[in-house]
C-alpha cells in the first residue's frame, strides 16, 4: 500500500467488525457494546478531486458544494424551520424523488467532554436495514399513510455536514459499488440518535474486503455536504454506502475538534 503516490489521499487505519459476528452498539453506553472489530491498513483517496464523476446510482455517494442558511446548529427549531427544508429540496433535486421524510439529524462532536451518543462513530457501518426503514416512515407519516408510501420505491439517503472545518476525524465513505451482501453483518443499535429510550433499531457493520474503495474530503468545509445512500428497497440498486470517522494523518497536533451535522432523509418515487 501506499497513499503517497496519489494527489490528496492518505493511508489510515478502518475499523471492521469481525466476520461474522452480530453487534450491539450503544451509542449512550458506548463502554457496554459489544463489537469486536480488527483493523485494516486502507487508502483514502480524495473524494472532492473525482466529485465530477461520482454517480448517487453508480457509487452510492456525492460530494456537492451546498451552502446553507443556518447559522445556529445548537437550535433544535432552527434546524426543523432552516435546515429541514433546505435538504428536502436537495434529496429532491439529487434523486428525482416525489416526497422525502426527514428525521434523525444529530449534531456530532470529538470534543473533549462530548457524551457519548454525540461522539462520531468509528467502525466501518451503514446505519439501517430496510425493516428500520419501514419503521421509521411508519413513526413519520402513521401506519396508514406508510402502507401508501412504502409501495413504492424508498431510498434512505444520510445528509452529512461539517458546521467547521474539518481537522480531525474526517468521514470516510466506502464507494457502494465495491460492497458486497456478503460484506455485510448485522448489528443492532440500542438507544440510537440521542435518545437513550428509542426502540431497537438494525444495520450493518462491514467486514473487510479488499475490493473497498474508501473516500473522504480533506479538511471539508461547511459548505460541502456529502450525500449517501444506505438502503434502496430495490435490491438490484447499489446502496451499501459504507461510512466511518478515521484518524486523518495529515491532521495537526493542535487541529480544532470535528463539529458536523448529519440527517436523515427517505425518499419516496411514487408512479
Amino acid at each position: 500500500m501506499g497513499a503517497a503516490s496519489e494527489a490528496g489521499a492518505v493511508d489510515a487505519i478502518i475499523p471492521y467488525v469481525v466476520a461474522g459476528e452480530t453487534a450491539i452498539f450503544y451509542p449512550g453506553k458506548r463502554e457496554l457494546s459489544y463489537w469486536p472489530t480488527e483493523e485494516h491498513p486502507v487508502v483514502v483517496r480524495d473524494a472532492r478531486a473525482i466529485a465530477g464523476r461520482l454517480d448517487l446510482e453508480t457509487n452510492g455517494f456525492l460530494v456537492l458544494n451546498q451552502p446553507t442558511a443556518l447559522t445556529d446548529f445548537s437550535s433544535a427549531e432552527k434546524i426543523r424551520q432552516v435546515y429541514y427544508p433546505e435538504i428536502e429540496a436537495l434529496v429532491k433535486e439529487i434523486t428525482g424523488a416525489t416526497r422525502v421524510l426527514i428525521f434523525g439529524d444529530i449534531v456530532r462532536s470529538d470534543a473533549q467532554g462530548t457524551p457519548d451518543s454525540r461522539l462520531p462513530a468509528r467502525g466501518a457501518h451503514v446505519d439501517y436495514d430496510e425493516p428500520t426503514v419501514r419503521w421509521w416512515t411508519r413513526q413519520v407519516v402513521g401506519d396508514e399513510e406508510a402502507e401508501r408510501l412504502l409501495a413504492h420505491r424508498h431510498v434512505l439517503i444520510n445528509l452529512w455536514r461539517p458546521i467547521t472545518t474539518v481537522e480531525k476525524s474526517p468521514l470516510a465513505l466506502c464507494d457502494a459499488s465495491t460492497v458486497e451482501m456478503a460484506d455485510l453483518n448485522r448489528s443492532e443499535v440500542r438507544g440510537g440518535l440521542d435518545d437513550p429510550g428509542r426502540e431497537t433499531m438494525c444495520g450493518f457493520n462491514l467486514q473487510h474486503s479488499p475490493r473497498h474503495r474508501w473516500y473522504y474530503v480533506p479538511r471539508m468545509r461547511p459548505d460541502e455536504i456529502l450525500a449517501f445512500k444506505l438502503c434502496d428497497s430495490d435490491t438490484s440498486r447499489v446502496q451499501w454506502t459504507g461510512h466511518t470517522a478515521f484518524d486523518d494523518p495529515t491532521s495537526p497536533a493542535d487541529a480544532r475538534p470535528r463539529q458536523s451535522i448529519e440527517i436523515r432523509t427517505i425518499s419516496f418515487f411514487e408512479a
